[in-house]
C-alpha cells in the first residue's frame, strides 16, 4: 500500500483509511468489525479512523461510543497495537447524545480523550480530531443556507484554552498529533495562528466530504493545504455508496446505507443522479471499476493525505484496496472534469 506522512507530523499512513462508523449498528457488529480490522491488516493497511460518537446512521446515547469499544477489543484480543495508526474524535456542541450542551473545551477534551482510550484500550491515540466547530459548519449540505453573521467573533480564547489542555495531553504520552474535521478555511487558519502564536501543537490534517459529487475543498481549503501542510483526510469518497452504481437504475439493495436513509442525508438529488450517470459512463468507457475510480481520483489530489472507506463486507473491502494501485490516465481524468463542469454541485 502506498503511504504518506499526514502534514508536519511523523505519522506515516496509507493512502486509504479504514473507517468504522457502521460497527456496532445494524450494518456490521464486533464480529464484523473485528474481520475487517484483522483483513486490512493482512493487505498493508495501518490507518484506521473512528470517533467517540460511532456508529452511526442513525447516531444515538444509547450507541455512542461502541465503535470504539470494538476496537479496544480487538487490539485486546489480538494485540498489535503498533501496527496500527488510530485517529479519532470529540464531538462537538450537539443536544442529543454525546455531553448535551457542552461546547469542545479544556474540560471536555480531557474527559472525551480520557474516554477514548479506556474504550479502545490504548495508552495513546495517533491522531486526535475536532469532529466539527461549536460555532457552527456549512458541511452535510448546510452550505446552501450557511450564514456565519451568528458566530462569535472572538474565537482565539477558546482555541487558545483548547490547545493548551491538548498540549498537556501530548506532554503526558496521550496524544500524539491533532486535526480537525468539518472545518472551513478560516477556521483552520485561526488554530494554526494561534498554535504558532502561543507554541502550541498545530493542526496536521482536516478531516472534510470530499469526493467526485462534493469538491467545496478545492478553492479556499486546498489552497490552505499546500501553503500550510495541513492535509486533507477524506470521508464519503463514494458518496455514500452511489459512485459504486450499486444504487442505478434507483435500486436499493438490502442491507445498504439508502435502504436506511433513503435520501443519504440530502445526497439524492436529480443532478447528483446525473452527474452519477456521467461518471459510471466514464468508467464504462474505460473498462474500469467505478468505487475503484472514485478512490483513485480522490488519492491523485495534491491536498490528500488519506481517503477514509466503509465497507460492510469483506467482498467490499477487496474491491476498495485495488483501488490503491490504479493509475487514472489522463484521458480519463480529462472525462472526469468534463463531467464536473457540467455538474459542478450535484447536491
Amino acid at each position: 500500500m502506498k503511504t504518506k506522512k499526514l502534514g508536519r507530523s511523523d505519522l506515516e499512513v496509507t493512502q486509504l483509511c479504514l473507517g468504522s462508523m457502521t460497527w456496532g449498528s445494524v450494518q456490521n457488529d464486533e464480529a464484523d468489525g473485528h474481520t475487517q480490522i484483522s483483513h486490512a491488516l493482512a493487505n498493508g493497511i495501518n490507518f484506521m479512523d473512528t470517533a467517540e460518537m460511532y456508529p452511526v446512521n442513525p447516531v444515538s446515547a444509547e450507541t455512542c461510543g461502541n465503535t470504539e469499544i470494538i476496537i479496544g477489543n480487538w487490539f485486546a484480543n489480538n494485540g498489535q497495537r503498533d501496527k496500527w495508526i488510530v485517529a479519532t474524535k470529540i464531538a462537538g456542541y450537539n443536544k442529543a447524545f454525546i455531553r448535551p450542551g457542552q461546547t469542545i473545551n479544556e474540560k471536555t477534551i480531557v474527559e472525551a480523550v480520557e474516554g477514548s482510550l479506556k474504550r479502545l484500550q490504548t495508552d495513546y491515540i495517533d491522531l486526535y480530531q475536532l469532529h466539527w466547530p461549536d460555532r457552527g459548519s456549512y458541511h452535510f449540505r448546510q452550505n446552501w443556507s450557511f450564514d456565519p453573521t451568528a458566530q462569535p467573533r472572538d474565537q482565539a480564547q477558546n482555541m487558545e484554552a483548547v490547545l493548551r489542555a491538548a498540549d498537556r495531553l501530548v506532554k503526558e504520552g496521550k496524544v500524539r498529533y491533532l486535526g480537525l474535521s468539518n472545518e472551513s478555511a478560516w477556521g483552520t487558519a485561526k488554530w494554526l495562528e494561534v498554535s504558532e502564536k502561543f507554541g502550541l501543537p498545530r493542526m496536521q490534517t482536516i478531516q472534510n466530504e470530499y469526493s467526485l459529487l462534493c469538491r467545496l475543498y478545492d478553492n479556499d481549503l486546498g489552497e490552505l493545504s499546500h501553503q500550510e501542510e495541513v492535509d486533507l483526510i477524506c470521508y464519503s469518497p463514494l458518496a455514500c455508496g452511489l459512485l459504486s452504481g450499486k444504487y442505478a437504475d434507483g435500486t436499493i439493495p438490502a442491507g445498504t446505507r439508502r435502504s436506511l436513509n433513503e435520501n443519504l442525508n440530502g445526497r439524492m438529488t436529480d443532478n447528483a443522479v446525473k452527474a452519477i450517470d456521467g461518471y459510471l459512463a466514464v468508467a464504462a468507457k474505460y473498462g474500469l471499476n467505478p468505487t475503484q475510480m472514485a478512490l483513485a481520483w480522490c488519492m491523485r489530489r495534491p491536498f490528500m493525505g488519506s481517503v477514509i472507506f466503509g465497507a460492510t463486507s469483506i467482498a467490499q473491502l477487496d474491491e476498495v484496496m485495488g483501488a490503491d494501485s490504479l493509475e487514472l490516465s489522463d484521458e480519463v481524468m480529462t472525462e472526469i472534469a468534463e463531467v464536473h463542469r457540467t455538474y459542478p454541485m450535484p447536491y
